[in-house]
């Protein structure tokens, strides 16, 4: 399919490059996240598993989004839609497993006391 059809609906390179920007800064707070996690010095337990895969597949779906943003097909606007889903998709999945690892954490300091 051509970039150029008359019937396809585009969007503004500059508004897909500041998407990437915005994809690509919160791509690598989640990444950060996730290493600052993963050097934790309390051990790991079988209960960390949930929110290490949660973490694990919003930083997929967020990789995946912006590997459509960076291609030129992307400047359709269906296709860039599908992305920025793809995107919220990830980020709730990865807050979602940063919040359970909070929990996860508050209930071992309740169960120490």
């Amino acid at each position: 399919m051509n970039l150029n059809d008359d019937d396809e609906h585009l969007i503004e390179t500059l508004f897909r490059n500041g998407t990437i920007t915005v994809v690509g800064v919160v791509l690598s707070f989640s990444l950060g996240f996730l290493t600052q996690w993963a050097s934790n010095p309390i051990p790991w337990k079988l209960v960390d598993l949930p929110t290490l895969v949660l973490i694990s597949i919003g930083i997929v779906l967020q990789l995946r989004s912006l590997s459509y943003l960076l291609k030129t097909e992307s400047l359709k606007k269906i296709v860039y839609d599908r992305a920025s889903r793809l995107f919220l998709a990830g980020v709730i999945t990865t807050g979602s497993g940063v919040f359970l690892a909070i929990l996860v954490d508050a209930f071992r300091l309740l169960a120490e006391r």
